[in-house]
């Protein structure tokens, strides 16, 4: 399939989308209400297939890649579900102990995009882990349709317990020198911004891309440093942002705050037509370099 990008669809197929991806209509309105973009020869199947994530565009950095090692870790999650399991990617030959990242997936579970993130971070010279969320039924699917249904299965509380105790983990690991970053999208973003209020002597640093926001009075308990990305076309998780700013800076946290011009819900991820390469790479140059300097590498 030709890979396509956001200037290949109307904006308000774009913006359907997303809210069918995130659960506020389901798939048969969205496929009601997407109907009327598929015209001159366009099927539904297609344009479904079109916006819907290609992961064989995903891989930045091989699973074999000599730079690094990677392997899946069990975990405990006592007030959580109980066992849980992750993805972890590490330098090859580290020299010494080394600063971790949590990263934290979209309502999807650990798919293999999130895990291409992983690896890169650990080309960048950080031991990383990422957690699945969808291990107590069964782990990640295979396909993004089903991993959303069973997410959505899941309770955000209990969820919110399994990457706390994720986080913990990877602060106690022995490759781990216990300072700790967090970085998520999506569900993931909101779930970098909960670790941060959650783990305050934990996180040192959260980089939340296009992530929900805490309540503002949970913002004080916020003791990390915040690198926060949006996207300009995102207004679901953009109506949030002028109240948390407004918390932070009552709050004195030390954030800094990107909202990357003419760019869809999603611009980081590499599979799916919203990606768009300069925000992209904009945007993670400055988490790395984020990261290097709140943490160390």
């Amino acid at each position: 399939m030709d890979r396509k990008t956001a200037n290949d669809f109307p904006q308000e197929l774009l913006d359907l989308y997303d809210e069918y991806v995130h659960g506020q209509v389901g798939r048969r309105r969205f496929l009601e209400r997407a109907s009327q973009f598929a015209v001159g020869g366009v099927t539904m199947a297609s344009l479904v297939a079109a916006l819907s994530p290609q992961y064989a565009f995903a891989q930045q950095v091989p699973k074999d890649d000599a730079r690094i090692a990677v392997s899946y870790e069990e975990y405990e999650s006592p007030k959580g579900a109980g066992k849980m399991r992750g993805y972890l990617a590490r330098p090859a030959k580290p020299a010494g102990k080394l600063p971790g990242v949590i990263v934290i997936h979209e309502n999807r579970g650990l798919n293999p995009y999130i895990e291409d993130v992983t690896r890169r971070l650990a080309v960048a010279g950080f031991v990383a882990f990422a957690p699945d969320a969808l291990t107590p039924l069964g782990g990640y699917p295979g396909n993004d349709d089903e991993g959303r249904n069973r997410q959505a299965q899941r309770k955000k509380e209990e969820m919110e317990e399994d990457f706390i105790a994720g986080a913990k983990w990877l602060h106690g690991h022995a490759l781990c020198n216990g300072k700790v970053g967090a970085v998520g999208f999506c569900f993931g973003g909101g779930m970098a911004n909960t670790l941060a209020v959650r783990l305050p002597d934990v996180i040192i640093a959260a980089v939340p891309f296009y992530g929900g926001q805490p309540a503002a009075e949970d913002v004080p308990k916020i003791k990390a440093a915040l690198l926060l990305q949006y996207a300009e076309l995102d207004q679901r998780v953009n109506a949030g942002w002028p109240a948390y700013e407004e918390a932070l800076k009552k709050a004195g946290v030390k954030y800094e705050a990107h909202i990357y011009p003419g760019v869809n819900h999603g611009f980081h991820n590499d599979t799916t037509p919203r990606y768009d390469e300069a925000a992209a790479k904009l945007a993670w140059e400055r988490t790395i370099e984020f990261f290097k300097k709140q943490l160390g590498a």
